[in-house]
């Protein structure tokens, strides 16, 4: 289980800049459970606002108060959270393909740079109508004297252009910093951490439409359990409506893309309480 704070923080156009919006911060809290290689589920309350998600392996899934149960397109993937410090297998997974790309200092730490991209297969694989991805690469920085991430970059683009209509452009961002790592039945876990999420949207009629809003979430993890007695497979069974055959949307802190083939870990079951 884990706590979080939600802030939007600017706002701009081509004609305003919002700074610092007075906007009170949004506190929520979220549960994770994991049944290992694939399979997660994740419940997340913030305000008044309620989003569960999840994946049994092979499709991925979520439900929200404004567009009810919908399944992704492409193929199952990890969760973001999993990956920003709470799950080294998953992380380890994600970059078993990774190019080496250079060193940073960050946080007063050195720092080897992993970069991992969704090939075009893959990015094809989630188109949707109107909806073209472009493009979705990942940015890891782990430190050269522990070997823990301690940053991650996520970038993605979509096109979404309709008959008659000019295109336009999603540009998402998310920068999490990740710290507080602490030993759980010998596994190194990260217990806070901070993301900031940028939203770019452009082009639209002669190209001259744009907006950029920036959201702050911080977190912190209040406990981990693993080998969670009674917890299996029908745990992560997705909602009747997905099961029928939905496919549309893009579930909420995925890393969105098929980004490498790392071996599976079998008989690996936790749950973040």
């Amino acid at each position: 289980m884990g706590k979080l704070k939600m802030l939007a923080k600017d706002y701009e156009t081509p004609s305003t800049v919002s700074r610092n919006l007075p906007r009170s911060a949004e506190i929520g809290s979220f549960v994770l459970w994991q049944f290992m290689p694939d399979m997660w589920s994740v419940e997340l309350v913030v305000g008044c606002n309620k989003v569960h998600a999840g994946s049994n392996g092979e499709i991925v899934w979520r439900q929200t108060p404004w567009l009810g149960s919908q399944a992704a397109k492409g193929p199952a993937r990890p969760l973001r959270r999993a990956i920003q410090g709470l799950d080294p297998r998953t992380t380890a997974k994600m970059f078993v393909e990774a190019r080496f790309v250079g060193e940073k200092r960050i946080r007063e730490e050195d720092c080897f740079i992993l970069k991992v991209a969704a090939s075009p297969a893959a990015l094809a694989e989630r188109n949707d109508g109107s909806a073209e991805v472009i493009r979705h690469a990942l940015f890891g920085y782990f430190s050269q004297k522990s070997g823990f991430l301690v940053y991650v970059e996520d970038s993605h683009l979509t096109r979404i252009e309709y008959t008659g209509n000019d295109a336009v452009y999603w540009e998402t961002t998310i920068e999490t910093t990740i710290d507080n790592y602490k030993p759980v039945d010998g596994v190194m876990i990260a217990h806070s951490g901070r993301s900031v999420v940028t939203v770019f949207k452009f082009g639209g009629q002669l190209g001259m439409t744009s907006t950029k809003t920036r959201i702050e979430e911080t977190w912190t993890i209040e406990e981990i359990v693993f080998n969670v007695p009674g917890l299996s497979m029908d745990f992560f069974i997705p909602p009747a409506e997905v099961r029928k055959g939905s496919a549309s949307g893009d579930p909420p802190e995925l890393t969105s893309g098929k980004f490498g083939n790392g071996k599976a870990w079998q008989n690996s079951r936790g749950k973040l309480k």
